[in-house]
């Protein structure tokens, strides 16, 4: 099913992302675009997500650089809020 419209964001695409490694709502927001503009979709979106990472563990503590990178990322987002 669609999630966004304004980005054409499925369902499917929110776990794919959850199964590539992308462990935190706001990384999925910037790699997907998913609720970023009119925000209609945001509980969906966020539904969707809470659900594939129920049932995939986060992939960035098995892969040591994608772990750096998602912290840079959290870093980031903590000093941009």
């Amino acid at each position: 099913m669609i999630v966004c419209l304004c980005h054409r964001v499925s369902d499917r695409d929110i776990v794919r992302a959850v199964a590539s490694g992308v462990c935190c709502f706001e990384v999925l927001q910037d790699d997907t675009r998913v609720a970023s503009s009119c925000g209609c979709c945001h509980d969906c979106a966020r539904e969707v997500f809470d659900e594939a990472m129920a049932g995939a563990p986060c992939a960035c503590a098995a892969q040591p650089a994608r772990a750096g990178q998602h912290a840079a990322q959290h870093a980031a987002l903590a000093t941009a809020a």
